[in-house]
């Protein structure tokens, strides 16, 4: 069931997505709560900081075990604009966030549910998912992006 706090926190990790977009980056946001309340946002990263490990949710996972001062994000939900990539859903496992709101599906890596779901593999974690959250509005910000980059 999608709540009120769930399209409030998606419309955050959007704006997130524009602040890469504005980069040159791959458009992809992120949030991080805890009861309602905003511990951590991220955005892609990988070109500007030239690091593979710079996605959304790895930078956003890393803001809030600072914040929150250990590596354990119990009690925490991630939304995120597009399905993570494998990278980024063991992340989340490790990390023990309760819930992943993802706005667009990714049939090319999304590995929670669209080519692989790692949250269904036996591992010491799964985290609750609702996929499809906002997808319209975060798919058009991907497809104006590469859009744009194909016409360049």
């Amino acid at each position: 069931m999608i709540t009120q706090t769930d399209l409030d926190m998606m419309a955050l990790a959007i704006e997130e997505a524009k602040k890469a977009g504005a980069l040159g980056e791959v458009p992809i946001g992120a949030v991080i709560a805890r009861k309602g309340e905003v511990i951590s946002t991220g955005h892609n990263l990988r070109e500007t900081d030239h690091n593979a490990l710079a996605h959304a949710e790895i930078l956003a996972i890393d803001a809030a075990c600072k914040k929150l001062g250990g590596w354990r994000l119990s009690g925490c939900t991630l939304y995120v604009t597009l399905e993570p990539c494998p990278m980024c859903a063991g992340a989340i496992i490790n990390s023990r966030i309760d819930k992943v709101v993802f706005g667009a599906f990714d049939p090319k890596a999304g590995s929670l549910g669209s080519l692989i779901d790692l949250s269904k593999v036996n591992y010491n974690h799964s985290p609750r998912l609702s996929g499809g959250v906002m997808a319209e509005e975060c798919s058009e910000l991907l497809s104006e992006f590469f859009k744009s980059l194909r016409k360049k």
